[in-house]
């Protein structure tokens, strides 16, 4: 595998950092534009706070673990200014999207705003040991986990009590969130959110009768044989295992590891497309229609995701399953979505690996899974 690794480091470095860092910075109104062309150029110039958000933790993160290079830091710190002076509403909850200036376009019904803030803030606090992106990391935190039981607080559109279904994505997502955010928080918080997390990704999502990682459930933990019910996204369920690997090597717990990789596995197999190769967006467990008219594209960030879990799973058990799906996998990933004409990957493929959209970034796009996959296996494969 580690033949890999030299390609894994030169389209990080050499095509898709260059590609955001040339296209993507607003000089004149901060933050970054996202929705990006094919060759880089704007063609729209709204802000959506997820991706504002994540672009400042990349270039932090590969500041603190890769390289201490200035331009990187000063790409997250551009980043950082403009989300800490329009993305968060007078609550401390952060909007969905803003305007080009900066001002609020939806309001802050969706929790994952506040996720990707918190994770920038405090990956850049270990840059800058700025005081005040530490503690606007660490309270931007506390209201996720005050939040966590009604994400969407009277944003929902839900009917109340009708049929209430808890979602795997929060829990997913807090399983990476405290380790980002480790540093800021007390020891005994840390280890019982790692715990509240592990318990409800591994158990209360896992369909043991099934080995398939649910994406909805009742609040008891049990199966809702509605369309919400029955959903599977496989490149979601993928990436959590990882999330779960890594907490699995913080507690020293190789009995968790080795779940997560085997259920790793299980949902490749039932998520690849075994006509056109590639991972199907949804699926319905028991092979219904899905009611997503999307569920059969083939989108950028779970292969990628995919691939980070395969690697993982291989550096840390040794199962040659992992190294024999990684190989499929990443032949693909770089055959269909990988551009080498003008820098980045499409994001979005048809089921026959054709790309439906040739942009490179846009409203849910952004500087994130490709840079953190691409770094994340190269330093793995190395």
């Amino acid at each position: 595998m580690t033949e890999y690794a030299a390609l894994y480091r030169e389209e990080l470095l050499e095509n898709v950092l260059p590609f955001w860092m040339r296209h993507s910075p607003d000089w004149e109104k901060g933050g970054f534009f996202t929705c990006l062309l094919r060759d880089g150029q704007v063609f729209d110039q709204d802000k959506f706070v997820w991706l504002q958000a994540r672009q400042a933790w990349t270039f932090s993160m590969l500041y603190n673990q890769l390289e201490p290079r200035q331009e990187w830091l000063d790409m997250a710190k551009h980043g950082a200014k403009f989300l800490r002076q329009h993305a968060i509403s007078p609550s401390g909850d952060w909007y969905f999207s803003l305007t080009r200036e900066g001002k609020p376009l939806i309001e802050p019904y969706n929790i994952f705003s506040d996720c990707f803030g918190c994770m920038a803030f405090a990956q850049l606090y270990k840059a800058t040991q700025d005081p005040a992106d530490g503690e606007l990391a660490k309270t931007t935190f506390e209201q996720i986990i005050a939040r966590q039981e009604n994400p969407k607080g009277h944003w929902n559109k839900h009917f109340p009590g009708t049929r209430p279904l808890k979602n795997f994505a929060l829990p997913m997502i807090l399983c990476n969130l405290c380790l980002e955010i480790e540093h800021l928080l007390a020891p005994e918080l840390v280890i019982g959110i790692i715990s509240h997390c592990i318990h409800e990704v591994m158990d209360v999502f896992y369909d043991a009768e099934r080995g398939l990682i649910l994406e909805n459930v009742t609040p008891e933990g049990q199966f809702s044989d509605t369309f919400d019910g029955r959903l599977l996204n496989p490149g979601h369920a993928i990436e959590a295992m990882w999330f779960l690997m890594d907490l699995g090597q913080r507690l020293g717990d190789a009995a968790l590891i080795e779940q997560a990789k085997d259920r790793s596995l299980q949902m490749l197999e039932r998520g690849w497309d075994k006509t056109y190769g590639g991972i199907f967006y949804f699926l319905d467990v028991k092979g219904y229609p899905p009611q997503q008219l999307e569920w059969d594209q083939k989108l950028w960030w779970a292969h990628l995701e995919s691939m980070v879990a395969l690697a993982k799973g291989y550096q840390l058990t040794g199962d040659e399953r992992c190294k024999t799906w990684f190989e499929q996998v990443h032949d693909y990933a770089w055959t269909h979505f990988r551009d080498p004409a003008y820098g980045e990957w499409y994001g979005y493929l048809n089921r026959r690996g054709e790309p439906l959209l040739t942009l490179k970034g846009g409203k849910w796009k952004g500087c994130f899974h490709v840079p953190r996959a691409l770094f994340q296996c190269w330093q793995m494969l190395a």
